[in-house]
């Protein structure tokens, strides 16, 4: 409608005021439709990723924070067991002391370790 109040001078015959009128109308429906916009559900998803990534990354900072707060035994018993991916019998092995011992000693840790992280 602006587009129309605008270009008001070019009305040449005032009883086929309707007619003009609805051809700036359809013109202006067209020239929208051809106008190339982003679909909103890329958007939302590309925000939603960046968003996940940005949280991801909070936590991570949050519990390498609360693993520096365990004692370094504590810590070398949860790296061998999550970061190299050995079994209760193997870190026994490693550390020379017997399988409960490391049962134990896992559980106190990963114990410790829930009541010093706390994810935002």
């Amino acid at each position: 409608m602006l587009r129309a109040w605008r270009r008001r001078s070019t009305l040449r015959e005032p009883d086929r005021r309707k007619q003009w009128l609805a051809t700036i109308v359809r013109n202006e429906a067209f020239r929208q439709h051809a106008r190339v916009r982003p679909i909103p559900t890329e958007l939302v998803e590309t925000e939603a990723e960046e968003d996940a990534r940005v949280i991801a990354t909070v936590e991570l900072a949050d519990l390498h924070a609360a693993l520096r707060q365990l004692s370094e035994k504590d810590r070398d018993l949860l790296e061998m067991r999550y970061t190299e991916d050995l079994t209760q019998g193997a870190i026994a092995r490693k550390l020379g002391i017997p399988e409960g011992t490391v049962k134990v000693r896992l559980h106190r840790a990963r114990n410790k370790l829930r009541r010093v992280y706390v994810p935002r």
